[in-house]
């Protein structure tokens, strides 16, 4: 009985040394990301109104957002698993006309792409059926 006492003892423990190592063994940067500027990218239509494109909510909040918002979905490398969630960025097109936007969704399978409500693209005075344009971003 005193071994079995001392076994569930031990293996506790090694189990409580286990968690805490975990804990301290996480990266440094994990939920942080590298301040990006002047990032050349592509910008296309993204519509973050419910019923729009097939979509579900928007992957930081889990709410839609009307396409008259300055709101955006960058591809996944930039989203960062999150860590730009409600924050700015700068969009600046061909002109160097630039406009501010929240980050509110990831573009999950994109490559490069920052996903602009129409209202960008207006503010822009871009044609939407362009369907994508150069720009560049910045982080704020």
């Amino acid at each position: 009985m005193a071994s079995t006492t001392n076994a569930a003892v031990i293996f506790c423990v090694v189990l409580v040394f286990l968690q805490v190592s975990c804990v301290f063994s996480r990266h440094p940067t994990e939920g942080k990301f590298e301040l990006r500027q002047n990032v050349p990218a592509v910008m296309t239509v993204n519509g973050f109104q419910e019923g729009e494109g097939g979509g579900g909510p928007a992957s930081c909040d889990g709410q839609y957002h009307s396409d008259d918002e300055f709101v955006v979905s960058l591809s996944s490398e930039w989203y960062a698993g999150g860590a730009r969630c409600g924050r700015s960025i700068r969009i600046v097109d061909f002109t160097n006309l630039g406009m501010n936007a929240k980050v509110v969704d990831e573009c999950a399978g994109c490559d490069n792409e920052v996903g602009a409500s129409s209202h960008i693209w207006k503010n822009f005075n871009l044609d939407t059926s362009q369907g994508e344009v150069n720009i560049r971003w910045s982080d704020l």
